[in-house]
């Protein structure tokens, strides 16, 4: 997984348990700084979803990003790490597996709909052995119902496996606004141009401008919800022109960067 400056980060604590008390389990915290975790696994599935704040995940396969009004949901045992930019208000669901027979395998970005919002808010204000029979695993029951029903969205980056291509998406990714195309990564790797291109559309079934296309973009949403600028923005993830960049944002999102700026804090 790329490091992406995250050895210098604080680490939040990840709770030590051996089973969830109840099938679904909530947990919020508050993160003035941003934090990351270290590599880790559990055995239930966890929904890390930010009220304020950009939440990323990092998988070996995949890069996820969820501003609000998104989610993403991660499946058991598989090993991520969870990003939190400044300002982040969290809620976590850790959820028991035999609920989930409908999830996928591999992590998912997720729409949040006004009701599962405030379903998240409500079911994290109760006590952890919550009364199953009675109202309040009646909400849990409905939460879990609205969660399978939550549309997944492309809020993803895939990440290859070749060690190489890895070197080069992790350079991106730490700085989207490189200039540098193909031609220049396949002397630095001593591959052909084409060998290159070929090797990046099989690992990551996009090609090389689309992907850095969607890494770019997906790098503004933390900065857009921070409250920057749209054009300091666009330079920042690598755009020459504001409108060319408000183009493709709308393109991939549906919604303009300055949609998204006015609802930053």
């Amino acid at each position: 997984m790329s490091r992406n400056g995250q050895s210098s980060l604080p680490h939040r604590r990840i709770p030590v348990m051996d089973a969830l008390p109840r099938p679904l389990f909530a947990r919020s915290e508050s993160l003035p700084e941003r934090t990351t975790t270290p590599p880790h696994r559990h055995p239930w599935a966890q929904l890390s979803y930010a009220i304020s704040g950009v939440l990323r995940v990092h998988t070996d396969d995949g890069r996820f990003l969820a501003p609000p009004q998104r989610a993403i949901l991660i499946p058991p045992g598989l090993l991520h790490e969870v990003i939190s930019s400044p300002r982040t208000e969290m809620r976590s669901l850790y959820i028991d597996y035999r609920t989930l027979s409908w999830a996928a395998s591999h992590c998912q970005v997720l729409a949040v709909s006004p009701l599962l919002r405030e379903l998240i808010r409500a079911f994290g204000q109760l006590p952890a052995k919550y009364d199953e029979q009675g109202a309040e695993g009646r909400m849990a029951a409905v939460l879990l119902d609205q969660l399978r029903a939550a549309p997944e969205i492309g809020y993803s980056l895939p990440w290859p496996s070749d060690s190489r291509l890895r070197q080069l998406c992790e350079a991106f990714y730490d700085a989207p606004d490189l200039p540098f195309g193909l031609a220049h990564w396949s002397e630095r790797l001593g591959v052909s141009e084409k060998t290159l291109s070929r090797q990046f559309r099989r690992d990551t079934g996009l090609s090389f401008r689309a992907w850095r296309q969607r890494l770019r973009l997906l790098s503004a949403l933390p900065l857009l919800e921070q409250g920057q600028p749209v054009t300091d923005v666009a330079l920042a993830c690598g755009y020459d022109s504001t409108s060319a960049f408000i183009a493709a944002f709308r393109l991939l999102f549906g919604f303009t960067p300055g949609a998204l700026a006015r609802q930053a804090p």
